[in-house]
């Protein structure tokens, strides 16, 4: 029996906006994030000048806005971010093609850069697994420092990999929308980039 897999990348696939950004403020308020962003605004710099990696700003940003937070508080923002902003962000095609892959009855994942942390509750409701970037956890606390890598280019298909057999799939597809989702979208019978 063939078994069909379909992977989707998150932010700006399904979404309009980046969905760390949006939590961000969310959780800290739009004075607060602003106000974060000019203070940490050399280090984003410093990234798109690639003079510092992709993972060690987002470590930067996260360590400012999320370090000290507690699992359980991180739960109670995270179940509110997804039932307030989530569905305001996603893209009609993308939530379209999602239902054809659920009707059709194939395995969807969700391979994001962001965290799991906020994206969990809204892949849970809807039924789909979700593979993200892990925030490290210690005594109950976020630190801001990312448990492994970012889950982002090659480290998409490594997590893609690790937690499934893709050789039991006669079919993949893949949606992404960014560099970050080149060597995941090399996995794909059929590609699908800035689909939606």
């Amino acid at each position: 029996m063939s078994k069909t897999l379909a992977l989707f990348d998150f932010d700006g696939t399904i979404t309009t906006k980046d969905s760390f950004i949006e939590f961000l403020k969310f959780h800290k308020g739009s004075l607060n994030f602003l106000l974060g962003f000019a203070w940490l605004s050399p280090y984003l710099v410093a990234m798109k000048l690639g003079l510092i990696p992709n993972w060690k700003a987002k470590e930067i940003v996260l360590k400012y806005f999320l370090k000290g937070l507690s699992v359980e508080d991180m739960k109670n923002v995270s179940a509110d971010f997804s039932a307030k902003i989530i569905p305001r962000l996603l893209r009609s095609r993308a939530m379209d093609q999602i239902k054809k892959h659920q009707e059709n009855g194939d395995d969807i994942y969700i391979v994001s850069a962001s965290a799991e942390d906020w994206l969990k509750h809204w892949c849970d409701q809807i039924g789909i697994k979700l593979i993200g970037t892990r925030l490290e956890i210690i005594d109950e606390k976020i630190t801001g420092r990312i448990d492994g890598y970012n889950c982002y280019g090659q480290e998409k298909v490594e997590r893609v990999k690790a937690e499934i057999d893709i050789s039991k799939y006669s079919e993949i597809y893949v949606y992404g929308d960014s560099r970050g989702d080149k060597e995941m979208l090399a996995l794909a019978h059929y590609p699908h980039y800035k689909y939606f």
